[in-house]
Order: structure tokens, then sequence, then C-alpha cells
């Protein structure tokens, strides 16, 4: 429905903060809209309002390189929307905070994990004038409508002073009725995959869910918990416009748990195999939401690697976090997608609850065993929201409050027995024990087609020895 009020509004991505110098994600991670922000875009353009997108990381903008932007460009706007995870909080308020200085009348409007999350902690500053929870598409169009804010579900605002928090708006239902993210808005020649995992240029990022079915204490529980998906049509109807309009060879499904929905991908695959569309793709799921058949099915579709998350090999641990999957679903995983002819990448977690230094080496142990193709090692990190937070915080194990800090390969807790220091002696150690064997260097040398597959290969070697070399 087209609104009677036009607003003009500036939606921004924040430059992201990837942690300390002796970081490996620095030299090889992947550079993505915010498609959150992006769905925001077009709901608000189909309803009638002008909007402007403004993406720090992929334009390489800094803080300041941003508001010197906005100022220089002259625009007005009835609001400016943020979006912020945790690492991003400090560089979307410092934004916020320099936009209001030159545009005092422009409404400050932060949304995403953090601000979900952490509203109080966001509307206490000034700079900031609203804060949406939880999804956005619906909240921010109402505010754009010029709805009172007080009749906006899912909106905290301010009044007399203090905050006022909305009751909760209740999830989309039905994911088709959302347009497809507003792609045109966005600088789409700036973004690329983390390197080594693509097989084909230029790519981009889709969702054809929202929610997971995991409850693991390390999570934040977006969306509620509550799962729903796109149809299978609707879903194909977006990869064909990133083909057409943009060229796009290869799709990264950055769903939670692709698969949860397991007759939706199976139809997902038969549709591309039957009508032929010339995609390859990739995606995360669980262990425990996949089989053979659907495998070899995903394979024959296009998918060439798979990404799941086994965290520790302590069986104990596995428990304390909630994971609820067990080894050997992790090793039969592995073995069959070997067989259908699928790439894996495994991921694993140091520091959470109970973790030691016998956990960790046993870990580490059994990642070189699993032999997966890739292995992603990183530090369990405490976010706002997660059971985990919690957890940490009453036994007063979080060492740093700087938001900064809180990436996968910074340590900003301390468990008994197991401080920063040995943290991040096994962080490299296992890089070291996986990466450098003959049999994973040799594997990844001879699944190399093209030029392109042998510079990701060397980038990401230099960078692996780059870090362990500081």
């Amino acid at each position: 429905m087209i609104s009677d009020i036009m607003s003009k509004i500036l939606l921004i991505n924040p430059p992201w903060v990837i942690g300390e110098d002796n970081n490996l994600w620095k030299s090889v991670a992947s550079c993505w809209p915010s498609l959150g922000l992006a769905y925001i875009a077009a709901v608000l353009e189909e309803a009638g309002h002008k909007v402007k997108y403004l993406d720090c990381s992929a334009q390489q903008l800094t803080v300041k390189g941003a508001i010197e932007k906005i100022q220089a460009d002259g625009e007005e706007f009835n609001f400016i929307g943020l979006t912020a995870t945790t690492p991003l909080i400090n560089n979307a308020l410092a934004i916020a905070s320099g936009v209001k200085s030159f545009l005092p009348e422009t409404k400050i409007v932060l949304g995403g994990v953090h601000p979900s999350v952490l509203p109080d902690e966001v509307m206490a500053y000034d700079s900031v004038d609203y804060v949406v929870i939880d999804e956005g598409e619906e909240t921010m169009q109402e505010l754009a409508d010029g709805k009172n804010p007080s009749e906006i579900l899912g909106l905290c605002y301010k009044e007399g002073g203090r905050m006022v928090k909305n009751a909760p708006r209740p999830l989309i239902k039905n994911l088709d009725d959302i347009p497809p993210p507003a792609y045109h808005l966005l600088p789409m020649d700036k973004y690329y995959p983390a390197v080594g995992s693509y097989k084909r240029l230029p790519a981009m990022i889709v969702l054809a869910t929202r929610g997971c079915p995991g409850r693991c204490t390390f999570c934040y529980r977006t969306f509620r918990g509550v799962l729903r998906k796109r149809s299978v049509k609707n879903i194909l109807e977006e990869i064909k416009i990133l083909q057409r309009d943009y060229g796009i060879q290869e799709i990264m499904f950055y769903d939670d748990t692709f698969t949860m929905f397991r007759e939706l991908i199976q139809e997902f695959c038969e549709t591309i195999i039957r009508e032929k569309i010339n995609i390859i793709w990739s995606c995360f799921t669980r262990v425990d939401c996949v089989d053979e058949n659907l495998l070899f099915l995903m394979k024959r579709s296009g998918c060439h690697l798979i990404l799941i998350g086994v965290e520790s090999a302590d069986e104990q641990i596995l428990k304390n976090v909630n994971k609820k999957i067990s080894l050997a679903q992790a090793v039969k995983f592995v073995k069959i997608a070997r067989r259908v002819g699928l790439e894996t990448r495994a991921a694993f977690m140091f520091g959470n609850q109970g973790e030691t230094e016998e956990t960790i080496k046993k870990t580490i142990d059994f990642a070189v065993k699993l032999d997966s193709d890739e292995a992603q090692f990183n530090i369990a990190t405490p976010y706002p929201g997660t059971e985990f937070f919690c957890w940490a915080k009453e036994r007063e194990y979080i060492r740093s409050s700087n938001w900064d800090d809180y990436s996968y390969a910074n340590i900003v807790l301390e468990l008994p027995g197991l401080d920063r220091t040995k943290l991040q002696y096994y962080y490299e150690l296992a890089h070291r024990k996986f990466y450098f064997r003959p049999k994973i260097i040799l594997r990844r040398l001879s699944h190399i087609r093209t030029i392109d597959q042998l510079w990701q290969e060397v980038k990401g070697g230099l960078a692996l020895l780059g870090f362990l070399s500081k």
C-alpha cells in the first residue's frame, strides 16, 4: 500500500570492526550487504518512500568518512536507520552522533541484534530517537508512514525523557509477502565472498528461511526461534533477478540451517535440475538435518560446499552448550559428503562452558581426525542476549566491556585455569595442526581448476602464515 506521506530515508550499514591486528580473518573475510536493511529498503520503496543506502564496509568508509560523506552530499532525511550487531554497535552510535550534529531534525533509528537485545543501553544515547526490535520491515514502514510511535508495535521511543518500549510485533508469517531486497540501491560490484568459500564470481548471499531449530547457548535466538520459509518459486525468482541484472554466478545461502525444511530444499534442488538453472551454491546446516539422499540431490543441483558447526569434541561441553548433536553424526556427515562430491567446512569453538586445556586438545585432535576439507576455529564469544553471556557475567569471567572486542577471534573472557594467553596459544595451534598437514595441502591443491582458485589458495596460505608468524 502506498503511503500518504513520502519520507526520505537513509539506511546505513556501519563499517565492520575485526578486532586485533593479529587476526586471521582480516585477510580472508567476505564483504556482504546487510540483507536486513536491503529488505527494509524494498518495503519502504514499495510504500512510496525515497530510500538511499550507504554501505560503509563495501565502500571502505570509516566512521569519520561516512559522516563527512553524508554532510558533503548535503541531503536532508526524515529518518536515518542503522543496523548493528554487537561488534558494530560503537561505530553505529558514532555515526548517529556525528550525523545528528548537522542534521538535528533527522530522526535516528537503530535496529539489528544488539539494539534488540539491549534497547535501554542504545536508547540512552541522545542521538538515538528510536530502536526497532527484531524484524524491521513493517515497523520501519509504519514509522516512515507517519504513524504515532506509541501505536507502532516493536518500537522503542522517548517520551518525557524516558524510554517507552511498545509491545512486540508479531513476526511476518508469509515471507513471500516481502519484496526482494533492493539490490539496485546497493554497490553490487563491491561485494565478495571469503577466500576459499567460492568457485565462481560474482557471488551473492541469499536467505531462504528465517529462524533456527537449534537452541545453542552461544547463539541469540534470532526471530525468537520461530522457523519460517520462502517458497521455491520466490527464492528462484530472486536468483533469476541476480543472474539477469548483476551477472551473479554463485549463491551463498546464509540461513542458520538451510536444510531445516527438507521438502523445500528437495523441491528447490529438483527445480534447478529440471529447469537447468546455471547456478552453483553453498549453505550452512546442521549434521542432524541432512541425509545421503538429500546431499546427493544438493550436489546434482549445484551445491559444492556445506558448512557445519561441530563446536567441540567433548561430549559434556556439547551438552553444556545445548548443541544436541553427536560426534558420530559429524563423522558420518563428512564421510557421506565426501562420497557424493561435496566439500565441507567444520567450525569449532574454544572457550565455552566447561572448557579446559584437555578439552581443547581433544577438539583439535578430533578436527584433524574428522578431516573436513576446511576447518574454522573460533574463540567462544559471550554475546549479549545469549545464555552464554548471562553465564559468564554471573561468574565474572568477562574481561572486556568494549563491544569492539566482541568478535570470534578476540578473547573477552577467562575461564578458570584457561587464561587468555593459553586460549590464544591453542587457537594458533589448531590452525597449525589442521592446515600444515601434507594430506590437507595436497587435497586442496588437487581441487584447483582455475587461476582464481589457485589465487584463493595462495592468498589463504599467505594469510595463515602471516597470522602464525606474528
